[in-house]
């Protein structure tokens, strides 16, 4: 398995709930489409915990995305495809930033299989 982790800020004048909204109600039915997508998570930021012994990075970010894929092969598909263009194309009415990393997970306290 590979994924992609994105940090999305939302774009200027939007209000967080807007931005949560629009992602929820209609950018997450748009992934539906997507063929090669495994897995779609969408993690709303609820609060900044901070430690104080290490200083936090200077970063909005009002979501974190991740998309699961089988290999680097299928996501490169996956991302050619028409629908694809939809979610990226809808993507950029609402996300004002995006840092993305394409990651390989692993486990050091597995989940439940």
């Amino acid at each position: 398995m590979i994924k992609s982790i994105s940090l999305l800020t939302r774009k200027t004048g939007m209000t967080h709930e807007q931005f949560v909204k629009h992602w929820v109600e209609i950018h997450a039915p748009l992934a539906h489409a997507v063929p090669g997508l495994r897995r779609y998570v969408q993690s709303h930021i609820v609060e900044e915990r901070k430690r104080p012994d290490i200083p936090s990075t200077d970063v909005e970010v009002d979501g974190i995305a991740e998309l699961w894929y089988d290999d680097r092969e299928s996501m490169r598909a996956a991302l050619a495809t028409p629908a694809a263009k939809r979610l990226y194309a809808d993507g950029a009415l609402f996300i004002g930033r995006i840092k993305t990393w394409t990651v390989e997970e692993r486990d050091i306290i597995p989940g439940e299989p």
